[in-house]
């Protein structure tokens, strides 16, 4: 057997380990990261796994490609409409924040463990970020769903704030060196780094995006090799000219998330699988590299820089970065609980360790340490602290499903898979009934074991799996359909027509869109346009009804067929009591 032949299988061996134990995780509460870093501990050379391994070279390497898929997933999956309104918020967080926690670890650091300055400010700086993945992986493990402010700050927060942090320790290694002067010197590298990074990053995303949906491949599964491939470039390219490639990576990643892309669902499901990947093959790497007869010596130090993290310093830096935001006290205390630490501090104790710096085994093992102390007594007690700050919601349906059919690449089309709820409008309706968008097709119902071919006189049931082809545009309206909450519209709709059957009934407008008319609830569309208009009824004529305008659109036989429903102003949602028509053209 080649030694190739043993690596292989000793790599798999970890990495079925390492999935099991993810089980594991989500039973008792436990951040993954923990569970991974535990199987390392266990193969490593002072566990039963004999595995004898101290390359930090080789761990910093794979740690930061790691590091580049798990941040490119982490903007990919950042939704700008839903954190625009917390983005000030999450960037003080993610850059005055890490800086104010560094700080906060180094004063203690330097009274309590009599450091150095600069050395106190380089531990503090490689344990100041957090983690996005650890913290919501536990939330979910636990059925915990927070208030969408505070969620959407600590998100957008730990997937933004790793540069930052890589950039203390960096500045603070080249002080330590010699090769970086105090004042000037550190303030151009923060700016180089910041303005080059985020301008690498929007132009490598923003280009991915325009070639993805142009460049036409033969094989499907190109496209989200594509996208990791220009995750990589954009790393490469910042980190070349000077910049952030942390930065470059994440900015990358939210460029092209925001755009509609082609095979999207295929793209995602990929980059799901490598952050995956990467985060278990980084862990347990990581684990391996630890010595637990070190960890002991270790445990005074690094207790003591938990606990002042946890309980002083991460705190002190929310309370000031938050304070001109107007969150509550519960919220404030809640995002300082929630910076669990990951795989950042881990990679950027590599650092003093590849540099040669004295004293870099003992920062090495003290980070450690803190991450595990961390990680372990804030993870177990998260969903415990949302209870018990009252900011949990109630747990709602598993969101719907857009399906990927590779045959669609050229064509503006979703497939979509919607479980029904007992509270969605939909139940307990006959698809004739449901006043879908024009255009919207209900294709398939699972029920149980059981395909049902839809008709129009079928009524869904909840627990129904509905499958629905529909135009993107139109996604919002059946989404109100098939949903609990009312989706208001967005407001780049505004003044947007969306197609409505004219057979569609006033009554079922209300129930589905909370659009309400004064008028009898079973007219039909082209009934109440006709009322409104008067004989001939002719394509282009419209009633406008509150925010709402009604437009004929298509006329078979003196039957409107088609009409036009636009939204003048969204950001109030479609309701708003009811509405007397009112004809125009």
């Amino acid at each position: 057997m080649f030694a190739v032949d043993r690596l292989i299988l000793l790599g798999g061996v970890l990495l079925i380990l390492g999935i099991v134990s993810s089980k594991l995780s989500s039973r008792v509460g436990l951040p993954v990261l923990v569970l991974f870093l535990l199987v390392g501990m266990l193969a490593g050379s002072e566990g039963p796994g004999g595995i004898a391994f101290e390359n930090y070279a080789l761990a910093h390497g794979v740690g930061t490609a790691a590091l580049v898929m798990i941040l490119f997933d982490g903007g990919l999956r950042t939704d700008m409409t839903t954190f625009r309104r917390v983005i000030v918020p999450s960037v003080a967080l993610a850059s005055i924040g890490v800086f104010l926690t560094a700080a906060g670890v180094a004063l203690a650091a330097r009274a309590i463990l009599e450091l150095p300055w600069l050395d106190a400010m380089l531990l503090g700086s490689v344990v100041s970020s957090t983690d996005a993945a650890a913290v919501f992986a536990v939330l979910r493990s636990k059925g915990v769903r927070v208030r969408q402010r505070v969620a959407a700050t600590l998100e957008l927060e730990s997937g933004s704030n790793d540069p930052m942090a890589v950039l203390l320790t960096v500045a603070c290694i080249e002080l330590l060196l010699g090769r970086l002067t105090p004042g000037a010197g550190v303030a151009w590298l923060f700016l180089k780094q910041l303005a080059l990074g985020a301008a690498v990053g929007w132009l490598v995303g923003r280009a991915t995006g325009v070639v993805v949906n142009r460049i036409n491949l033969d094989a499907a599964g190109l496209y989200p090799v594509l996208t990791g491939a220009a995750a990589l470039l954009a790393y490469g390219a910042a980190a070349s000219v000077g910049g952030s490639g942390f930065l470059a990576v994440y900015i990358a990643g939210v460029m092209v998330g925001s755009r509609r892309l082609l095979f999207r669902r295929g793209v995602y499901l990929f980059h799901d699988g490598v952050a995956w990947l990467a985060q278990i093959t980084m862990f347990v790497l990581l684990g391996l590299l630890s010595f637990p007869s070190r960890l002991v010596s270790a445990a005074g130090p690094a207790l003591l820089v938990a606990g002042t993290l946890v309980l002083v310093a991460r705190p002190l830096a929310v309370a000031v970065c938050l304070l001109p935001f107007r969150f509550s006290a519960r919220e404030v205390g809640f995002i300082a609980w929630g910076g669990l630490k990951g795989a950042v501090p881990i990679i950027l104790a590599t650092y003093p360790l590849l540099r040669g710096l004295p004293g870099a085994e003992a920062l090495f093992d003290v980070v450690f340490f803190a991450v595990v102390v961390s990680a372990v007594t804030q993870g177990w007690t998260l969903p415990l602290t949302a209870r018990l700050l009252r900011l949990q919601r109630p747990p709602v349906p598993e969101p719907p499903v857009t399906l990927e059919i590779t045959s669609l690449k050229d064509v503006e089309g979703d497939i979509v898979e919607y479980t029904l709820a007992v509270d969605f409008p939909a139940a307990r309706r006959r698809i004739r009934d449901l006043s879908l968008p024009d255009g919207a097709l209900v294709a398939m119902v699972v029920r149980g074991q059981q395909m049902i071919p839809p008709r129009g006189s079928t009524q869904l049931l909840p627990a129904d799996h509905v499958f629905v082809l529909l135009r993107p545009e139109t996604r919002w309206l059946v989404d109100r359909v098939f949903s609990s909450r009312r989706a208001p519209a967005r407001a780049g709709w505004s003044n947007v027509e969306f197609p409505l059957r004219g057979e569609a009934r006033l009554g079922e407008l209300e129930t589905f869109y909370d659009i309400r008319i004064e008028a009898p609830a079973d007219l039909t569309l082209g009934e109440f346009l006709r009322a409104q208009l008067g004989d001939p009824v002719t394509r282009g004529r419209s009633v406008k009804v509150g925010p709402v305008t009604l437009t004929v659109r298509e006329v078979v036989d003196g039957r409107v067929e088609t009409v036009g429903l636009s939204i003048d102003t969204p950001a109030g949602g479609l309701g708003g009591g009811h509405q007397r028509g009112e004809a125009a053209g």
